[in-house]
């Protein structure tokens, strides 16, 4: 049998979901079960293409010429031929693709809801939006905020079975590292340069900061289509000198390790892995209340949560770690000890197969 779990994503670039799933693999017993992955929209140079063929999973792709039609098409014969026990739609968006190339097999297909969602079936277009909203039956979201959201929901195109999984970390990779004494104090944002990101809001209260004497720089690593917009207003709020945009960072825990705290000023979240592998090197963050952030991040021991729009909290929290490296010190830890508890890659392999299985996968 040459694959029993066979995935659809909708890219590999940067993102926290291409992450998940090269955890997923990295931790699962590939020998196993087998995996294997198909990418809906493929580039070559994409990031987590070399990752997942180190790890020897299988990876399939579509002609960049072909429409979506003809790609439902040839994703249908693949799982014909391939003949999986699972089919998981990584990818909010793929789940009808997961469902309807399943149909008339003997493959379980499974979905994915990966932030919120609302905003997910909103941005994916009012088809695709309800049919993947809908079908596949059994879905996995990584964020209790979502599942609350879709069960709540006055609306005929919701899962019939929803199960959360959150994510994890990898502990070997994000370790945990002291919090430097340099100044000025570096602050670190990590993160898609999209308008749900809100990244104008910590322009702003580094502007605010400088206007009460407060040295710091903000570093901003990820790409995206903001971000000639975003150095702009930098320039505008004259805290270009304060800011840097590093684009995207692979070495993301050596940039952790020169910050003192993170800040998270996101609109609308799942389960960010920016902030857990943040608080897994042993630092503080600053974050909206967004998604499951109140859930990551205890309000006032691991960091602080402010009301999205807030910008005086955000400021305020944002000055109480600039003036007391201490406080960012003794967060940081118990921000360390919460991952260790709760987000580690054998959690998330574990309880992704204990879905299959309540869905009626026979493991054997």
């Amino acid at each position: 049998m040459g694959c029993r779990l066979l995935y659809l994503i909708g890219q590999l670039h940067t993102g926290g979901s291409e992450r998940q799933l090269c955890y997923l693999f990295r931790a699962m017993d590939r020998e196993r079960y087998k995996p294997a992955v198909v990418v809906w929209t493929h580039g070559e140079d994409d990031v987590y293409v070399p990752q997942i063929r180190a790890l020897g999973v299988p990876l399939y792709s579509f002609p960049q010429n072909h429409s979506r039609a003809a790609k439902l098409h040839a994703f249908r014969g693949l799982v014909r031929q391939l003949q999986p026990e699972v089919v998981h739609s990584w990818s909010f968006y793929t789940n009808f693709v997961a469902y309807w190339a399943a149909r008339g097999t003997e493959a379980l297909p499974v979905g994915s809801i990966r932030s919120d969602f609302v905003r997910a079936k909103r941005v994916s277009g009012p088809i695709i939006g309800r049919l993947s909203a809908w079908w596949p039956s059994s879905q996995i979201c990584n964020s209790l905020s979502a599942a609350e959201n879709a069960r709540l929901l006055n609306s005929l195109f919701v899962p019939a079975r929803i199960s959360v999984v959150r994510n994890g970390v990898d502990l070997d990779e994000f370790q945990s590292f002291p919090v430097p004494a340099d100044e000025p104090v570096r602050i670190v944002g990590i993160g898609y340069l999209l308008p749900v990101k809100r990244w104008e809001c910590l322009l702003t209260a580094v502007r605010e900061l400088k206007k009460k004497g407060l040295n710091c720089l903000v570093e901003i690593a990820g790409d995206g289509p903001l971000q000639s917009i975003l150095e702009q207003q930098a320039k505008d709020l004259a805290v270009a000198d304060s800011v840097q945009f590093l684009g995207h960072i692979d070495d993301v825990p050596s940039l952790l390790a020169k910050a003192a705290f993170v800040v998270h000023t996101a609109d609308s979240e799942g389960c960010p892995n920016a902030i857990m592998e943040a608080m897994a090197c042993g630092r503080a963050v600053v974050a909206t209340d967004a998604g499951d952030i109140p859930l990551l991040v205890e309000d006032g021991k691991t960091g602080f949560i402010v009301p999205r729009n807030d910008s005086s909290a955000l400021v305020d929290c944002m000055e109480r770690l600039i003036a007391d490296r201490d406080i960012c010190r003794r967060m940081g830890k118990a921000g360390r000890a919460k991952i260790e508890r709760e987000f580690g890659l054998n959690r998330l392999v574990e309880e992704t197969l204990a879905v299959y299985r309540s869905a009626g996968w026979s493991d054997t």
